[in-house]
């Protein structure tokens, strides 16, 4: 009986290199590459429409609420990626934001940005000019 990890690599094509048998390089460049690219990231467990984790919907909540355009990505569907971001911010915990390509912080802090009416200003702050 194949396992799960070799199913899941076949099926999951579009993920991206690291998923397909890369090494950690590879996904800290396409982290790397995606974090530049979009200038509001959220990595998360699920989707905007079906969060996976408690912390996840609470983030995702707080960007629609603040009516932002976001980009997300699903780390559930790419073992590598949801460790490769950990080792990328530093941070032990899922979801991660990202802001003009600098770190932002996890489901706690933007909350409390969030809860304390400072969140808009801190995407303001670090969005490109």
């Amino acid at each position: 009986m194949p396992n799960f990890k070799s199913i899941f690599r076949v099926v999951d094509s579009g993920a991206g290199q690291a998923a397909t048998g890369g090494n950690q390089g590879d996904v800290t460049e396409r982290i790397r590459s995606d974090v530049e690219s979009n200038d509001v990231l959220i990595y998360m467990k699920g989707t905007r429409e079906f969060p996976q984790c408690g912390f996840s919907a609470a983030t995702i909540e707080a960007f629609n609420a603040l009516g932002v355009p976001y980009a997300t990505r699903d780390v559930l569907e790419d073992p590598e990626l949801r460790q490769g971001v950990k080792d990328f911010s530093n941070w032990p915990t899922i979801p991660q934001v990202y802001v003009g390509g600098k770190f932002i912080g996890g489901c706690d802090i933007v909350t409390d940005l969030s809860n304390r009416g400072e969140l808009a200003g801190v995407v303001q702050e670090n969005l490109p000019k």
